[in-house]
């Protein structure tokens, strides 16, 4: 079992005071690892990350990524056996604000924790998150494969690719005697219970539902694969494990739901809609916004066939949890305990 593999290791996350970050956090502190994190601070306020105290579990140090010493200092205190890279500036719309920091932070952030990992020894599983949109979008409706190839259109898709590539070459550069196993995964969108981010559809619709007013959508029409938060961040323990004890699963990974939970914005605003009920509705917003993609799948055969791993929550599941966590956040109840409870249910305990 993961938590059998996990227990006792001490594994450094990068981006872990943001929404999935400290999902990850929480799974790896329940399998009993110990938890060593290294981010900025909690890029929202309110924040999943200060909301669940992780900090009382976790062993952080705030910094930034294009910061090499002070990364260099932290590898070489921690002696980390895994590190989950995860820091990154998420946001499509922010990087026509500011290419040249989405640049810096997403290509030589990576490059600065690959060096870190390529001088510690101590490593011995490492994995980059990336995402689905490191693709060259054709804006075809069938998901794309690990095969096909990568060109992000706008500055933060396209520094994602960079990463990607990145990782590859070092892999093949610096680690081709096998003494650290280094793969990618690109995840589709996440959903889920402590995610206040702006311009994402989810916590939209939580800030409309909990003002009382109507949630604004951009692009009602485009097609994501949507996922629980925690879909993925199985799928990253199950990598690091499988590659961790055989080398050769070492590559690259879609994780994505299946074809039939890739849905519209506007059918997920829908379902979201439906089930808080209180008259919640959504509109659609008119604007000249930068270019985003249309269609976007993911082809997820390759993890299900070399890692074993597949979706076990369907879209609906998804967003019955997400509201079930923001219920009892809303309501001042234990929401980590909702927390843990779901954490559970997924594993199967």
């Amino acid at each position: 079992m993961l938590s059998d593999y996990f227990k006792g290791k001490r594994v450094l996350v990068t981006g872990h005071t943001g929404f999935k970050g400290s999902w990850l956090c929480k799974v790896l502190d329940m399998f009993g690892s110990e938890v060593y994190g290294y981010s900025l601070d909690p890029p929202t306020d309110p924040s999943l990350y200060e909301i669940i105290d992780a900090d009382s579990f976790v062993h952080s140090k705030y910094a930034d990524v294009r910061d090499l010493p002070s990364m260099e200092d932290f590898f070489s205190d921690v002696k980390p056996e895994i590190v989950i890279h995860m820091a990154a500036q998420p946001l499509v719309r922010d990087s026509y604000k500011d290419p040249r920091y989405t640049y810096e932070t997403n290509v030589m952030g990576t490059v600065n924790v690959l060096e870190c990992v390529r001088s510690n020894n101590s490593v011995r599983s490492f994995l980059n998150v990336t995402t689905d949109k490191v693709y060259e979008n054709r804006e075809w409706d069938y998901g794309y494969r690990e095969i096909d190839p990568l060109n992000g259109h706008d500055p933060y898709s396209n520094s994602k690719s960079c990463s990607d590539i990145i990782t590859s070459s070092y892999r093949k550069s610096f680690f081709a005697d096998g003494r650290c196993a280094i793969s990618t995964a690109r995840a589709g969108n996440v959903i889920g219970g402590g995610d206040f981010a702006f311009e994402r559809i989810v916590p939209d619709c939580v800030r409309a539902a909990c003002s009382g007013t109507t949630i604004r959508l951009r692009n009602p029409s485009s097609i994501r694969p949507y996922q629980h938060v925690l879909e993925p961040l199985f799928g990253y323990l199950e990598i690091v494990k499988c590659q961790s004890e055989d080398i050769t699963m070492a590559g690259s990974y879609n994780i994505g739901p299946e074809y039939s939970d890739c849905i519209t914005t506007g059918e997920l605003a829908t379902m979201f809609c439906d089930m808080w009920g209180e008259g919640l509705r959504w509109e659609s917003l008119e604007e000249n916004g930068p270019h985003e993609a249309t269609f976007l799948k993911l082809d997820n055969s390759l993890l299900k066939s070399k890692i074993g791993c597949s979706p076990k929550w369907n879209i609906r599941t998804a967003v019955t949890k997400t509201i079930e966590w923001t219920r009892s956040w809303t309501g001042s109840r234990d929401v980590v305990g909702c927390m843990e409870d779901q954490i559970k249910e997924y594993a199967g305990e």
